[in-house]
């Protein structure tokens, strides 16, 4: 018998996910969960927090390209967790997994959802921290380095602008870029993460909430925008679109602005996009993983372990910091770099 800690989604938010109202800790001091074949019992050792899901906190009818979260359920998410039980022959007692599991210190895994998850054999690597599975090495590692190949198709001499630079992709974009050739160019929040920014080397970082985004991209970027690395939408998007060179790249990873409001943003400089002959996708990271993630992994863990890139974690202790962390990041942007949650060491 356990105890066990979990984040429970109880409620639809219309705007920002409250801690308390539409998140729930809960506690189960007398967790005995029972295993069919097929299924395990993890432990969890850090959970990934991301900006994603935020879309899946919506009605089971509302369709998306991933599934709702169910209501007065365990949020699920990525997590980084060990092994403690098992009746699946291809997950022994002892291994380091990651992939979908539930926000709480226990989870079951059923057979059905197995395939979910990953061994990682190199997990006891000291040199990397357990956290970069699910940042540098993981989904949103993938989204950087897969979207600015597939999309950007960066050529040196260009400028990119990547806009929540200093979140979990935008500061490794910019340093792939960077490493490609690139003037970069980017905005973030408050003036610490600028100064970050500026330390992982961007040609040039400014406050979004101090300055306004098109007088600093005509200062930053006289000659204009070859790429734009969308992560926050709205009036940024609008300021951009003015800005951007003909047969300029847009690659539209996310629009964070858009996420927690009933009152959506018009943006009105669309006829941008005729007039410049601009390319704007949206993408899936997981449609990239045949293509790209034996690359991307052999790739990231060079540049990683050689110090050729740095990569910061914001990292919130304990299940019960979950909900607050996550609605700190969606409303105010708290976090610099990936956020995660750490429950319990190796």
């Amino acid at each position: 018998m356990l105890v066990n800690t979990s984040v429970i989604y109880a409620k639809i938010p219309t705007e920002y996910p409250l801690p308390g109202e539409h998140l729930i800790v809960k506690r189960d001091d007398h967790f005995q969960p029972t295993l069919n074949d097929g299924d395990i019992l993890l432990r969890n050792l850090c959970i990934s927090l991301d900006p994603y899901m935020r879309g899946r906190m919506r009605a089971a009818d509302i369709p998306s390209y991933v599934p709702a979260f169910e209501l007065n359920k365990p949020l699920e998410t990525r997590t980084v967790s060990e092994v403690i039980e098992s009746k699946n022959p291809a997950f022994p007692v002892g291994s380091i997994v990651v992939g979908l599991a539930d926000f709480s210190q226990y989870a079951v895994v059923r057979k059905d959802k197995v395939a979910n998850l990953r061994i990682l054999p190199n997990a006891r690597d000291e040199r990397i921290p357990l956290s970069a599975w699910v940042g540098v090495l993981g989904g949103p590692g993938l989204t950087s380095y897969a979207s600015l190949k597939a999309i950007g198709k960066p050529k040196a001499g260009e400028t990119i602008f990547i806009s929540a630079a200093a979140g979990a992709v935008g500061q490794l974009v910019g340093q792939l870029a960077k490493l490609q050739g690139l003037r970069v160019i980017g905005s973030a929040g408050s003036d610490d993460k600028v100064a970050y920014l500026k330390t992982i080397g961007f040609d040039y970082a400014f406050n979004y909430k101090t300055s306004k985004t098109l007088d600093e991209l005509h200062k930053a970027a006289p000659n204009g925008i070859d790429i734009y690395f969308e992560n926050v939408g709205g009036e940024t998007l609008d300021a951009v679109l003015t800005v951007m060179n003909t047969h300029g790249r847009i690659i539209a990873c996310g629009m964070i602005s858009q996420y927690n409001t009933t009152e959506k943003y018009g943006v009105k400089n669309l006829l941008q996009v005729i007039t410049k002959r601009l390319t704007m996708q949206g993408f899936n990271q997981a449609e990239f993983a045949k293509d790209y993630f034996e690359d991307f992994q052999r790739d990231i863990t060079d540049l990683l372990i050689n110090k050729k890139i740095v990569y910061r974690v914001t990292e919130v202790k304990g299940i019960e910091a979950g909900p607050d962390a996550l609605y700190g990041m969606l409303k105010h942007g708290s976090n610099t770099g990936k956020l995660v949650v750490h429950v319990a060491d190796l």
